[in-house]
């Protein structure tokens, strides 16, 4: 499986809604983002939104009530969403983003098919990815100094989060985040 089949797999699922809801679920490091960035190029009138966006440098997780007040909600009533992205550095609530009905939507990030927002997801896929790879990704992202963060706060939630909820089980496609061949793939 490439990106063009993931692609063609969330273009062949049917919904009643004006639009396509997709989890991009998967550990830190594991390449839901830039999945989430290439499949938002193959699909027409796509639009990807961040877990990131919902999280907090102080705050366990990421905040997925807001998330499911602001865009969620609205969306699932065929309505526009409206969301303000948190700005890590600043360490506050930033810009305003719109997300409007239709097409799909993207929602990509750790966690992102909680059982706590119900069964909204026309497709979810989950991103595995071997822990020390991960981790290598994570350091060169973020940088030495927030390897701590990776080891004792954010890889432990991510375990906990997958523990309980068994996301890799409840998902329609799994991908492996570390073939190189897939991202080469979805470099053109």
């Amino acid at each position: 499986m490439n990106v063009e089949d993931v692609a063609q797999r969330i273009r062949s699922v049917a919904t009643r809604r004006l639009t396509r809801f997709v989890a991009i679920d998967g550990w830190g490091g594991a390449g839901k983002t830039r999945l989430a960035t290439e499949l938002a190029r193959r699909l027409p009138s796509a639009s990807v939104v961040h877990t990131d966006d919902f999280a907090a440098p102080h705050q366990p997780g990421w905040d997925w009530q807001r998330f499911a007040r602001d865009v969620l909600g609205p969306l699932l009533r065929d309505g526009s969403a409206q969301f303000q992205r948190y700005d890590w550095d600043g360490d506050h609530l930033a810009e305003w983003h719109t997300v409007p009905p239709g097409g799909t939507v993207i929602v990509e990030g750790i966690s992102s098919s909680r059982r706590e927002l119900g069964a909204v997801w026309d497709l979810v896929v989950w991103v595995e990815c071997p822990r020390d790879l991960r981790l290598r990704r994570g350091i060169e992202r973020d940088g030495e100094a927030m390897r701590w963060k990776w080891e004792t706060v954010w890889m432990p939630e991510e375990e906990e989060y997958v523990r309980t909820q068994d996301p890799i089980g409840r998902a329609d496609v799994v991908i492996d985040g570390s073939d190189s061949q897939f991202y080469q793939q979805t470099r053109r």
